[in-house]
């Protein structure tokens, strides 16, 4: 994926659903912690808040696990995990482009993933990103709507 801002598009959503990951890391709130507090400094995004993470236990007993997210200002990193399923998903998503196939391969040896899924997705695909983009897209829909008359 090429690194400088298109003309038209929200951004980029990374999709990551990691199985035979180790257990142990899954379930430790600080590694957690640290990957949301470091990560984004590493993407070259910014950081507006400290990352949230905390242990989650529900109805059924082996669905407990640990969920974490932190706020940046081009968007979010989020994690879910099930430390007996052996099993994470982990969404990252900017405004901002980012190398997709470089954050999956941290997240793989972060959490020492064995096998994964992703799925990316360009979000706002005609969000226009400059004003005089914006412009012209208001003109174009005027004009369509004008000969629909």
């Amino acid at each position: 994926m090429g690194m400088g801002k298109p003309e038209f598009g929200f951004g980029v959503h990374l999709m990551v659903d990691g199985y035979g990951c180790d257990p142990v890391g899954l379930q430790d709130m600080s590694l957690i912690y640290s990957f949301l507090d470091e990560y984004p400094v590493q993407m070259d995004m910014t950081k507006i808040m400290p990352p949230y993470v905390f242990r989650y236990k529900g109805s059924v007993p082996e669905d407990w696990g640990v969920s974490g997210f932190v706020l940046i200002a081009e968007s979010h990193i989020s994690i879910h995990t099930f430390p007996e399923k052996q099993y994470l998903s982990l969404d990252m998503f900017s405004c901002k482009p980012f190398d997709t196939q470089k954050a999956v391969e941290k997240v793989k040896k972060y959490f020492k993933i064995q096998k994964f899924e992703m799925k990316v997705l360009d979000r706002g695909q005609e969000f226009p990103n400059t004003i005089h983009e914006s412009a012209q897209v208001v003109r174009m829909d005027r004009m369509l709507m004008q000969r629909s008359r």
